[in-house]
């Protein structure tokens, strides 16, 4: 077995290329470009952790912005109903008083009318009984009884008029 045999040679190959890279120095940069890395993705999770806050602040925000519009929204529905049932009882009672004041106004003309129509059928049964009873009296009476009962009317008239 000779001291230089294959097992030798790349177990010195092994310890020079260590050695090389200790000499130069590649674990320290190994380790300083892990670290750089592992500093960037804790930079990273760092960032997204404040990102995913932020967004369920804004979540709870909108959230909260969205209760209070649905809130305002249930009020003003609620507000416009009041309104359309006020607006409705206002409108039963007009009418209620126009239908009133319109039946009064038909039944005053309905009583108008009866009443001109009794007077005029008033009158005119006493101008039929005015004629027949003129005609009567022509047909009764003389001349001379008829100028003395035109006589006797007039200072009857005269009495109640003085």
């Amino acid at each position: 077995m000779s001291f230089f045999d294959a097992t030798f040679v790349a177990l010195l190959a092994l310890l020079i290329f260590v050695g090389l890279l200790v000499y130069l120095k590649v674990p320290k940069r190994v380790l300083a470009m892990l670290d750089a890395r592992s500093a960037a993705i804790s930079k990273e999770l760092k960032d997204a952790r404040e990102l995913r806050l932020e967004a369920e602040r804004l979540k709870a925000e909108y959230e909260a912005k969205r209760a209070a519009a649905e809130a305002e929204a249930a009020e003003i529905v609620a507000g416009a109903k009041e309104q359309a049932r006020i607006v409705a009882h206002e409108t039963r009672a007009q009418m209620k008083l126009e239908i009133e004041r319109r039946t009064k106004q038909a039944e005053d003309m309905i009583a108008r009318a009866e009443a001109q129509a009794t007077a005029e059928v008033k009158a005119a049964a006493a101008e039929a009984a005015v004629a027949a009873a003129e005609k009567a009296l022509r047909a009764e009476l003389g001349a001379v009884q008829h100028a003395l009962l035109v006589d006797r009317g007039v200072s009857e008239l005269a009495g109640k008029f003085n």
